[in-house]
C-alpha cells in the first residue's frame, strides 16, 4: 500500500538550470451524503430536459457544485438505506455484504419481515458492518474511513451511520475508523429536526430515535440541518490549512421523515402554492443546500477549496409510497416509483463530484456508477494504489471517468439485491434483484417470480414491459443476474407454499420454456 508522508511541501531551489520539485499533498475529500433525496428533488436538472420539480426545488449550492464539477446523470445507490451505506463504507455489491436491509435491533429481522403472506425471509446479515472478525450476523470489513486513517487522514463523522446495529462495533463510527462522531449512531433516522424538542432526546418511548451528542443546541430554534454542519466545521479547525489532510463524511438525517419545516425556508413554499407536506419537505431540501454551501464557503475561506474534492450522493431514491404529499409513486417523475423500488425512482440519484483541475467544469456524464464503486474512488483520491482488504471489492474507480479518460462502452452490468421486505406497496416494491447492462434493465421479483424488461434509453419511466417482446436479451440478463447471484452465493427467500428457496431467474425461464 502506498503510503504518503504527510510533511510540508519541499521546493527544491538550486540553481537556474535545476528543476522544482514538489511534493504533492493529498487532497481533503468531503463526501455529502445525503438521505432518501430523489433525482428530481433538486434545481438542477439531472434528466435531459428542466422539469416542473426542477422549478420547484431551490438548491443554487447544487447548482454551483455542478457549475464548478461533474454532474452524473446515471448514478445509482440501492432501494434503501442502510444496504448503501455499507457498500459505500466497504466496495461491497449488497448481495455480497448481505446487509441488504436496514439494520437497527440486534440480531433481528424487521418486523414487516417475520408475517409475509407467502415469503420467509434469509437470515440477512442484520447486524450491519463490524471491524473485527467473527461478530455474528456482521460483514466483516476494512471499513474506508478506516483505509483512510491509516494513511494519515483526519477523519470525521458527522450525521447519521446507520452502519450496525444497537449493541455491536459498527453501531459506533469511532470503531470503523473515524476520529470524530458527531450525531451517528444505529438509528437511521431522528426523532426530531427541532432543537427546541431537543432532537428527541427526553422523549419517553422515543429513545431508539434520539439524535446524540448535540446537548449545546438543545433547547435552541436550530434546525438538526444546521447544527451538525456547524459541528462539523468546528471538528475541521485543527486541521484546515495543515498539511493533514482530511475527510469529512457529511452524512445528514436529512431528507428522511419525519418531514417537519425548517423555518428558515418553508414560507417561500406554501406561497408557491405546495402543501403544507410539501412545503416542509422542500424546506428541508433547501436546508441540506445551505449546509453544503457552508462548507463550500468554509472552505474558501480556508483556502483549501482548490486541494478539496467534494462528493454528493444521495443514499437512495426519493420517498414516494407514503408520508408526501400529493399522489404516491409521482415525486420522482419521470422515472417510476421511489424509495423501496426497483424501479429508477428507487435507485437513481443525484451525483455531483468536484475536483479543482482534475475535473473540467460545468461538465456532465452518462457513465453509469454504483455505490460500491465510491470506496475504490475515494481511496485512488487519496493516493492508495493498492489496499488488501479482507472483503472483496465489487466496486470499480471511476477516477478516470472524471479526468476524462474514459467513457463508458455499455457492457459492464450493474446488479441489485433485495430478498427483504420493506413494507410499503408500489410499483418495483418488494423482495426483487435487477440488472442493467447498457441500455436495458431486467427486474425479477421473487414472490411472484414474474419479470419485467425495460429499455431506459427510450423509455425511462419504465412504462413498456419488453419481456414477451424481446425474449432474447430477456433470456440474456436473466442469465447474467443468476449467474452474479450465484458466484456471491446471494441469499434468497423461501416461498412457504413449498418450502423451497426462490428460483434464480433463468430457473424460472428454462422452466417456462420446457412447459
Amino acid at each position: 500500500m502506498h503510503k504518503y508522508i504527510f510533511l510540508s511541501a519541499l521546493i527544491m531551489l538550486f540553481c537556474c538550470c535545476e528543476s522544482e520539485e514538489v511534493e504533492e499533498v493529498p487532497p481533503n475529500i468531503v463526501l455529502f451524503l445525503v438521505d432518501d433525496m430523489g433525482w428530481q428533488d433538486t434545481s438542477v436538472p439531472f434528466y435531459s430536459e428542466r422539469t416542473p420539480f426542477n422549478d420547484r426545488y431551490h438548491t443554487p449550492n447544487m447548482e454551483k457544485l455542478a457549475a464548478q464539477g461533474m454532474k452524473f446523470t446515471q448514478a445509482y445507490a440501492t432501494p434503501v438505506c442502510s444496504p448503501t451505506r455499507v457498500s459505500l463504507m466497504t466496495g461491497m455489491n449488497a448481495a455480497r455484504h448481505r446487509v441488504t436491509n436496514w439494520t437497527l435491533r440486534k440480531d433481528s429481522i424487521q418486523p414487516m419481515e417475520k408475517n409475509h403472506d407467502s415469503l420467509k425471509f434469509p437470515k440477512w446479515n442484520v447486524n450491519g458492518l463490524s471491524p473485527v472478525a467473527g461478530d455474528p450476523k456482521s460483514v466483516h470489513a476494512m471499513p474506508l474511513p478506516q483505509a483512510l486513517h491509516d494513511i494519515g487522514y483526519y477523519t470525521v463523522h458527522a450525521g447519521k451511520a446507520h452502519l450496525g446495529a444497537i449493541g455491536t462495533p459498527g453501531e459506533n463510527p469511532l470503531n470503523l475508523g473515524f476520529d470524530i462522531n458527531i450525531a451517528g449512531h444505529a438509528a437511521g433516522a431522528p426523532e426530531s429536526y427541532l432543537g427546541t424538542e431537543n432532537f428527541g432526546n427526553g422523549k419517553k418511548g422515543k429513545e431508539i430515535w434520539a439524535v446524540p451528542g448535540l446537548e449545546e443546541y438543545h433547547g435552541k430554534d436550530i434546525f438538526l440541518t444546521e447544527a451538525i454542519t456547524q459541528e462539523a466545521l468546528k471538528s475541521l479547525d485543527s486541521v484546515a490549512g495543515t498539511q493533514q489532510p482530511f475527510f469529512l463524511y457529511m452524512s445528514h438525517y436529512a431528507v428522511h421523515t419525519p418531514i417537519m419545516g425548517d423555518e428558515r425556508f418553508v414560507q417561500k413554499y406554501l406561497e408557491k402554492g405546495l402543501d403544507s407536506t410539501e412545503a416542509r419537505y422542500a424546506s428541508m431540501v433547501e436546508g441540506m443546500d445551505k449546509s453544503l454551501g457552508d462548507i463550500m464557503k468554509y472552505l474558501d475561506e480556508k483556502e483549501i477549496s482548490e486541494n478539496t474534492v467534494v462528493l454528493f450522493m444521495s443514499d437512495n431514491g426519493g420517498l414516494s409510497a407514503h408520508a408526501r404529499g400529493g399522489e404516491p409513486h409521482t415525486h420522482n417523475m419521470p422515472l417510476s416509483s421511489g424509495k423501496g423500488s426497483m424501479r429508477e425512482g428507487g435507485i437513481r440519484e443525484p451525483m455531483l463530484v468536484k475536483w479543482p483541475e482534475k475535473i473540467e467544469p460545468n461538465s456532465t456524464s452518462s457513465y453509469q456508477v454504483i455505490i460500491e464503486d465510491f470506496y475504490p474512488s475515494i481511496l485512488e483520491m487519496a493516493g492508495i494504489d493498492s489496499l488488501n482488504t479482507v472483503q472483496k471489492v465489487d466496486g470499480q474507480s471511476f477516477v478516470s471517468v472524471l479526468k476524462g479518460e474514459k467513457e463508458y462502452e455499455g457492457v459492464r452490468p450493474l446488479v441489485w439485491h433485495y430478498p427483504n421486505e420493506w413494507g410499503p406497496s408500489g410499483p418495483g416494491i418488494g423482495a426483487a434483484s435487477a440488472i442493467r447492462k447498457g441500455g436495458f434493465k431486467l427486474i425479477y421479483y421473487h414472490e411472484s417470480q414474474e419479470m419485467e424488461l425495460f429499455n431506459l434509453k427510450e423509455d425511462i419511466g419504465e412504462t413498456k414491459n419488453l419481456v414477451e417482446v424481446d425474449t432474447l436479451r430477456t433470456r440474456e440478463l436473466a442469465q447474467n443476474l443468476s449467474d452474479y447471484l450465484k458466484d456471491v452465493d446471494a441469499q434468497m427467500p423461501i416461498l412457504k407454499g413449498t418450502d423451497e428457496k426462490v428460483p434464480y431467474p433463468v430457473d424460472v425461464l428454462s422452466k417456462e420454456f420446457q412447459e
